[in-house]
């Protein structure tokens, strides 16, 4: 099994990095969605992620040698292409059923997913006051996201359909996390990350019709290009993570990101009303918030028993 380096510092500084970039991704895939259909957002987020990342490795001298692609596990690629693709694929036809806040929320299942298999499949443990953590983290979250919980309660169909496939998108995302994690053994998180884009563009590009990015206005292009680059840069700061700690603990700093979510939302919903509507926060949602952080401290800076 794959040993993280114990560079914590910077794993968790580049999980923070990651928690911004996709506290604000549901955003932009919003707005992007007004004018692009999901398959070709989705093809072009992989296309160009893997064209610069290929870029980059050329020019560093670092694309996956012959020697290094017949000592990795081709089981596990298929495994993290696929499930990768699936995340992408059911996320965002859920979240344009539903929210940019909803789909953050549902989607931190994803997190709880990682987490429980960072235990199990790489035996890593959590000491009692990481459990307490928890036990914080999770109440933080009822507090901060009940509004948010309730309508999904109250719903109509097609709501409760778009979270249940984000759900669904979380069970994916947290596989392809884990085969990650694992494929580190004999690639750098960078060549990993390459091989999957390209497997994921390809997979995506019979659906894709590329000619509708033409007639995409200034607003709708510049949109796209931000998720597209999101895509490079933080799925790149998430592999690097792992290399450097613990998936429990990365997964748990990653729980954070709804709460960059709403308070880009709010920020937004002022600026530009007609852009985005705004997310109501309540005293009790404040007091969610501070919860949420305080546990989520609380499991990513314990040390390993």
């Amino acid at each position: 099994m794959h040993q993280s380096s114990g560079r914590w510092r910077l794993g968790l500084a580049l999980s923070l990095l990651t928690v911004f970039l996709w506290g604000i991704l549901p955003i932009a895939l919003t707005v992007t969605l007004q004018a692009l259909d999901v398959y070709t957002v989705i093809w072009f987020r992989f296309s160009v992620s893997f064209a610069l990342l290929a870029v980059y490795l050329g020019v560093q001298g670092k694309l996956p040698t012959r020697e290094q692609l017949r000592s990795t596990s081709w089981k596990l690629l298929a495994i993290a292409t696929i499930f990768l693709a699936m995340n992408y694929f059911l996320f965002l036809q859920g979240l344009a059923l539903t929210s940019p806040a909803n789909a953050e929320v549902v989607i931190q299942f994803s997190s709880v997913f990682l987490g429980l298999g960072g235990l199990v499949i790489f035996k890593e443990r959590y000491q009692l006051y990481q459990w307490i953590g928890v036990s914080i983290f999770t109440l933080g979250y009822v507090l901060f996201f009940h509004e948010q919980l309730t309508n999904l309660i109250t719903a109509h169909n097609v709501y409760l359909y778009g979270s249940s496939l984000i759900v669904l998108g979380a069970a994916a995302w947290a596989i392809y996390a884990l085969a990650q994690k694992q494929l580190l053994q004999s690639l750098s998180s960078a060549q990993i990350m390459l091989i999957v884009y390209g497997g994921c563009a390809f997979l995506f590009t019979p659906f894709a019709t590329s000619k509708t990015i033409f007639t995409l206005s200034n607003l709708h292009l510049n949109t796209l290009l931000f998720c597209a680059l999101n895509t490079l840069i933080a799925y790149g700061a998430f592999a690097e993570s792992l290399a450097h700690w613990e998936a429990s603990r990365v997964s748990a700093v990653l729980a954070l990101a709804p709460i960059v979510t709403l308070i880009t939302v709010w920020a937004i919903s002022v600026i530009t009303p007609s852009l985005i509507l705004p997310e109501k926060l309540t005293l009790v949602g404040v007091l969610g918030a501070v919860l949420v952080v305080t546990g989520a401290a609380a499991i990513a800076l314990g040390k390993a028993e």
